[in-house]
């Protein structure tokens, strides 16, 4: 086995980086959007819908680009949806017009929570760095991705508290715009660090002993419409629970983003190096094995949060949830990524991002409604019910995975 601490080739470490500045600012509107458009009086109803519609469209574009990236490239479409980003958050920074704050959030993903990426940047940035690695390598590499982005995330997250320091000077909702110049900044700094990463590409070769490239397609493509089925329970499950998380932690327990923000940093700090900890015990125990065990923690947890009786153990609980579930990020992007040949992995990692993405956009819209009638927990249980069926599934379709991939060598491309 080659240890967690292989160096990653060099355009795999400039990705990584491209993906650690881009999750800073990402961090700090997925603690702040939702409190900000509560500070501009929008119904949590409106809220949902806006951060459903922006998952949507993120969901749209990441199912079109992926397997376009496959044959194109991966930089040029990274290149223009960043440009793109940082264009309507800059926007965003000095007008707080509905229109304007609603677009910026569709098409940069703002308010879908304290994920770390926009639209469709996690699926292409994913199957860019798996251009450069292959077999078991490609896990640990992925572990380290998601480990990055949890800490920058993280760090995003403390700065989601800055409003409340210059309550002062800028009162109200005047106090969330700079974070949209943070977006814009990071977003932009992200877009220069991808433009000097070469396009070379790593192909898995074709192992020997397989029957013809038509049925070996044929298999890959009925594995990814089973994954595309579980990973649409998931989806809805985390879009009821986690974008309109801060709107619910405000009206429930009256915190502010001063407490919000350092708190939710904390968690994912914890999560960035659950990551890095579930990758080695993958490497021990299987792929599948962590998976299940961890998320299965996790969900306990998601029924016992919305019972909470204060804001400390509401945010224990979320603490510990999203370390166990987030954990294993880098796990399953290897599950799946691992499952398909080099040149198709954009497709897979496409299949992937969208069949969570698209369910994903109904949740917020539902938990809205669900919080404007009172019914502060109806959308953590519902929530509770799709994941379960989402880990009833994931067992019986990559049961098998982790003995095919033992048989594989880890390859790290320079």
């Amino acid at each position: 086995m080659i240890a967690m601490s292989v160096r990653l080739p060099r355009p795999a470490r400039q990705l990584l980086a491209a993906r650690t500045v881009i999750s800073v600012g990402q961090g700090a509107m997925g603690v702040d959007f939702a409190l900000y458009a509560r500070a501009l009086h929008w119904s949590p109803g409106f809220l949902g819908a806006v951060v459903g519609t922006g998952i949507l469209f993120g969901g749209v574009l990441t199912g079109a680009v992926g397997p376009l990236s496959d044959r194109f490239g991966r930089k040029p479409f990274l290149l223009a949806y960043l440009a793109a980003v940082s264009a309507v958050a800059g926007l965003a920074t000095f007008s707080a017009n509905t229109v304007v704050v609603a677009g910026a959030a569709v098409v940069a993903g703002f308010g879908r929570g304290a994920v770390g990426v926009p639209g469709l940047f996690g699926a292409v940035q994913q199957a860019w760095l798996s251009d450069q690695i292959a077999g078991p390598g490609l896990s640990r590499a992925l572990a380290r991705n998601a480990a990055m982005g949890f800490f920058a995330t993280a760090v995003g997250t403390f700065l989601g508290g800055l409003p409340h320091l210059w309550r002062g000077a800028l009162p109200g909702a005047l106090g969330y715009r700079p974070l949209f110049a943070l977006a814009a900044i990071t977003t932009f700094v992200s877009l220069a660090l991808l433009a000097v990463v070469p396009e070379s590409r790593y192909m898995t070769p074709m192992q020997s002993g397989l029957a013809d490239a038509d049925s070996v397609q044929a298999a890959e493509n009925r594995l990814l419409v089973r994954v595309a089925g579980i990973n649409a329970l998931n989806g809805v499950g985390i879009g009821l629970a986690g974008p309109l998380l801060s709107w619910w932690l405000a009206e429930r327990f009256g915190a502010g983003p001063g407490q919000i923000g350092p708190a939710i940093g904390l968690v994912l700090s914890a999560a960035g190096c659950a990551s890095l900890v579930a990758a080695r015990l993958a490497t021990r125990y299987g792929l599948v094995r962590v998976v299940l065990g961890m998320r299965a923690a996790g969900l306990a947890l998601m029924v016992a949060m919305p019972f909470a009786p204060s804001f400390g153990w509401a945010i224990g609980a979320y603490a510990a949830r999203t370390v166990l579930n987030r954990g294993t990020a880098g796990q399953r992007q290897a599950i799946v990524l691992n499952a398909v040949r080099g040149h198709r992995r954009g497709l897979a990692a496409s299949v992937s991002a969208v069949s969570t993405q698209l369910p994903r956009a109904i949740g917020p819209w539902v938990a809205g409604l669900m919080f404007g009638a009172g019914w502060f927990a109806a959308p953590f249980l519902l929530a509770a019910t799709f994941q379960g069926a989402y880990l009833a599934l994931y067992r019986r379709v990559f049961g098998d995975v982790d003995r095919k991939l033992s048989r594989r060598p880890a390859i790290f491309m320079d």
